[in-house]
């Protein structure tokens, strides 16, 4: 992989090959960037089920869980 290293007094470009640090250090930070997406999609889906849930449950007149009521509570 390359980067461009710019020099802003003179506007000169120079393209330069990625250290070895930099690639591993990129390749983790990919890991990490989709750790966190999975995370925050679980997350989501998570939200998503405990709200049907106490939607059904209210519907039905059956007692809610705290975490399903949390989630219903403004």
């Amino acid at each position: 992989m390359k980067k461009v290293i710019i020099d802003c007094a003179t506007g000169e470009q120079t393209l330069v090959d990625y250290t070895a640090e930099e690639i591993t250090q990129q390749e983790a930070d990919v890991i990490t960037s989709e750790e966190y997406q999975t995370n925050v999609e679980n997350a989501r889906t998570q939200e998503a089920t405990l709200k049907a849930s106490a939607k059904a449950k209210l519907m039905s007149g059956e007692a809610l869980t705290e975490e399903e009521a949390n989630t219903i509570v403004l």
